[in-house]
């Protein structure tokens, strides 16, 4: 079997966005009929990415089989539409992993283990069995890191090798700054970029240009000269409002498809003009494109507490949460305007006043999934405004458990309920850990030991989760009944002890697990409040570009009717 990888390798800055254009170029090729499979490589020593904040790195991306991994894996899914393993993220700490624990049971014979040959012969051989046991056309490895970091070398050593055993195309992409008190993009630090790359007899393939604005001509012919590639295999690639137009615009610049041709062996533009899939996802773009120029947007408000990173704001703590609202709205035909509401700005003691004024424009909140005390007073108080003011709410993950505090508290009178996590002592634990991870948190073993990855649900028919997921096509159904399959990543669940007087009070458990010892969706009667879902699980895993989950979909329903 011929084998074909495109390594998609990053320069000047990090965050360049090359897993948006790994996915988008992934998008490409899967519109021209090929399977692909993208892989992320992260250069750092974290075996994952499971014990890192996401103000950190970013959202923490959780697959279908349990990994906790590089958020650009969720970018890979929702453009492609395709689940893929925990297998498909590779960091540094998960290779040298493998070959210290390959040493200590004495599979190099003796040998004096060292970082060339025997890691590069690793990350190769992972590569490849990663390509033969998905059988795709088309591998596209996202090399994570900035050239000229020392932690990269290693991959890009790898890479050089694979190039001359298989059939491989190498991207660049690289910044040109624009320092706004000379007024014009600076070539220079790409220069010194590629010259790095260079010196590991690196050349690229194509070129793509990440700049704020237009490349102009006189920076073209610059880049052109110093990189020793013509004009028609440097792609830029300015900043862009909707990246989801990326894929059409690789297919108008032709220069980069004939490369790709080229390098692989493969028909590219052909293949395009033969099937109706380009069409097709042409005609939704231009949809999505009228549907944001209309003005009749309505606020959905994300009330967290990872926004902040020293003076900055991170969106990309939630940016399965942000994506999957935009599906959402494109698929409901109603824009959206999304609010960031910083949860430790509110209180137990914010007044109502001050939260109709704060939340006037605002037509749904979400609280999203997240860990600890901080913040926790105002998702609270925010909850309780949601509930009692028939604001449609949809809580994940940890805007669940708070949703059964709040019900706890100010529904059932349990005073002082809450969650063990915050409160070990509470006398009313509504939430609290399963026994099974309390020897876990005891040796302090925190990586990949939560509730990870796919489980069912066994929802109850007729109530509002059964009815959005039957609406969306999400439903399955076995001998035991109907049910739906979402993601995790928790510790914590709703007291079995609380089931019953919870449910005495209103409170709807419309989905459980399959003994039905634990709880993965709520809702409350839509008599009562026309919109109150929340869920155990992390649907934002599960919405696509042209599939939204039915949890956000229904949300943006409610909101906008």
């Amino acid at each position: 079997m011929t084998y074909r990888f495109v390594f998609v390798i990053g320069g000047v800055i990090s965050g360049l966005g090359k897993g948006i254009f790994t996915a988008s170029l992934s998008k490409t090729l899967q519109l021209a009929g090929y399977s692909v499979n993208p892989i992320k490589i992260d250069p750092y020593l974290n075996v994952d990415a499971g014990t890192m904040r996401p103000t950190e790195h970013g959202e923490v991306w959780v697959t279908y089989d349990g990994g906790e991994i590089d958020q650009d894996l969720g970018t890979y899914e929702r453009f492609l539409g395709i689940k893929f393993s925990k297998e498909n993220n590779l960091t540094s700490g998960k290779i040298l992993w493998k070959v210290i624990n390959d040493e200590r049971h004495g599979r190099y014979l003796g040998k004096t283990v060292q970082y060339i040959p025997h890691v590069l012969d690793a990350i190769e051989d992972y590569l490849v069995k990663l390509a033969q046991k998905s059988k795709a056309d088309i591998n596209l490895v996202e090399v994570g890191g900035t050239v000229g970091d020392y932690e990269i070398g290693l991959f890009l050593h790898t890479v050089v090798r694979m190039m001359r055993k298989y059939q491989c195309a190498v991207i660049f992409m690289g910044y040109l700054l624009y320092p706004p008190h000379i007024r014009e993009l600076k070539t220079k630090p790409l220069q010194h970029s590629l010259s790095a790359l260079f010196s590991y007899g690196i050349y690229p393939d194509i070129l793509v240009v990440r700049t704020p604005s237009t490349l102009d001509t006189p920076r073209l012919e610059k880049i052109t000269k110093f990189s020793g590639l013509p004009k028609e295999k440097i792609f830029a690639l300015p900043d862009i409002d909707n990246i989801y137009k990326i894929p059409l615009n690789i297919i108008k610049h032709k220069g980069v498809i004939k490369t790709l041709e080229d390098s692989l062996g493969i028909k590219i533009e052909k293949r395009l003009n033969l099937l109706p899939k380009l069409k097709e996802y042409a005609t939704f773009i231009k949809e999505i494109e009228r549907l944001e120029k209309n003005q009749n947007k309505i606020g959905i408000g994300i009330v967290g507490k990872y926004f902040g990173t020293g003076d900055y704001v991170l969106t990309d703590s939630y940016i399965s949460v942000i994506e999957s609202i935009k599906f959402a709205s494109w698929q409901a035909k109603q824009p959206v305007d999304i609010r960031w509401i910083d949860s430790t700005t509110i209180d137990e003691n914010t007044q109502d006043e001050e939260l109709k004024n704060r939340f006037q424009d605002i037509k749904a909140i979400i609280v999203p999934g997240g860990f600890g005390s901080t913040g926790v007073s105002g998702k609270l108080r925010t909850i309780r405004f949601a509930r009692e003011n028939k604001i449609p709410y949809l809580g994940l993950c940890y805007g669940m458990q708070l949703a059964i505090v709040e019900f706890a508290r100010n529904v059932l009178g349990l005073k002082n309920a809450n969650t063990t996590e915050i409160d070990k002592d509470t006398p009313h634990p509504v939430i609290d850990i399963l026994p099974e991870q309390k020897n876990i948190l005891e040796g302090k073993r925190y990586g990949a030991s939560m509730r990870l990855g796919e489980y069912k649900a066994y929802v109850l028919p007729n109530s509002l989760v059964f009815k959005l997921y039957k609406a969306r096509n999400r439903l399955l159904k076995d001998k035991k009944g109907y049910y739906v399959i979402e993601r995790h990543r928790h510790r914590y669940e709703v007291n079995p002890e609380y089931h019953e007087i919870l449910q005495q009070k209103g409170l709807i458990f419309s989905g459980v697990s399959e003994d039905k010892r634990l709880v993965e969706f709520i809702e409350l009667d839509q008599k009562i409040h026309p919109f109150f879902v929340a869920t155990q699980a992390h649907p934002e895993f599960t919405s696509y570009l042209q599939d939204p989950n039915p949890m956000f979909w229904g949300l943006i329903k409610s909101a906008s009717s």
